[in-house]
Parts: C-alpha cells; sequence; structure tokens
C-alpha cells in the first residue's frame, strides 16, 4: 500500500495508477450535494469561497456527530456520481483529488485527466472505519447544512484505491 500525505503534490499525483491501493493521511475537506450546490452557486454571483480549494482533495461524505472521545463518528462515503455536476469546474479551480464511492462520467473522468488530478474510492459500508481514520474535525463552512456541511478533517491511514488517475485511466469498466 502506497502512503500519501495529504495535501498531495502534483509529483505524486502523476505516479498514481489506477488500481493502486492508498493510504491517505493528512488534511481533507468534506463535501456533499448540498455543499457543492452551494459553492457552484457562490461562484456563479462571483462571491469569494470561504475556503481555498486549489491544492485540495474533498471526501464525499456527512459525517455523523462524534461520540466522547473522538473527533467524528461514522463518516462512509456517499455516491459520487452525485457530484458530477459539479466536479469539472471545481476541477478547473485547482481541486486536485477527490474520494467517494462508484463511478464518474465520462466529463468527470476527461476533467480529472485535464487538470491532472485523481478520483479514490473508498469502501462503500466502512463508515466506522473512516470515522476512527478522523483525528481531527474543525467545521469551516455552511453550518446550516448539519452533516452536509463543509469539515476540514486530519486522517491518518485512510484507506482508498485509486480509482481514475490523472491520464484517465479507470478501474471501472466502460459502459456497454
Amino acid at each position: 500500500m502506497k502512503k500519501l500525505t495529504l495535501p498531495l503534490k502534483q509529483e505524486e499525483i502523476e505516479n498514481l495508477r489506477a488500481g493502486e491501493s492508498v493510504s491517505l493521511s493528512g488534511t481533507l475537506l468534506t463535501g456533499r450535494d448540498c455543499a457543492h450546490k452551494r459553492i457552484c452557486e457562490m461562484l456563479d454571483r462571483g462571491e469569494p469561497l470561504p475556503f481555498p480549494l486549489r491544492g485540495e482533495t474533498i471526501y464525499y461524505a456527512g459525517p455523523c456527530p462524534a461520540p466522547a472521545g473522538k473527533a467524528c463518528g461514522s463518516c462512509g462515503p456517499t455516491t459520487s456520481a452525485r457530484m458530477d455536476a459539479y466536479a469539472p469546474r471545481l476541477l478547473e479551480l485547482g481541486l486536485k483529488g477527490m474520494v467517494g464511492k462508484g463511478e464518474r462520467s465520462e466529463e468527470v473522468r476527461a476533467a480529472i485527466a485535464n487538470t491532472r488530478a485523481v478520483y479514490f474510492a473508498a469502501i462503500g459500508g466502512a463508515g466506522a472505519l473512516y470515522g476512527n481514520a478522523v483525528c481531527k474535525s474543525e467545521l469551516i463552512a455552511f453550518p446550516d447544512l448539519l452533516s452536509e456541511a463543509v469539515y476540514r478533517f486530519t486522517v491518518k491511514d485512510f484507506p482508498c484505491i485509486v480509482a481514475i488517475d490523472c491520464r484517465g485511466e479507470t478501474i471501472y469498466k466502460p459502459s456497454l
């Protein structure tokens, strides 16, 4: 398993290949459908975002409240395809990595290749595992969205698979 430190360096991204197992440590953002929609609405209005996107990795998840003594409750990946309408725009703004569950559209795969970014697949049904990998959680935007707000996580040994690499190679078979 390849160990990576977030934020990702471009050289590291260039060396990843679809199908590789990786372990992420460092900081990443969380965000689901509602947060992505709000981010794009802010951009449409010309408003500055409450956090930078350049160089960041976003985890498509909505964390459960943290039990006593923990930084985060259960926090499994959500279906990435729900963010496909927003992903190319965020990639153009400098987003370098995405973590989620399932296949991406051809448009997103092309945007990943064009921006030399990466998409990691997380394990569906492993919310407790991912919640335990969170060492620190900080709410950074959209508190009214509750679990769909944007958080900055510090993670350690967060397991994933490179699902789409920066060349657009994918672990998923093309649709028939």
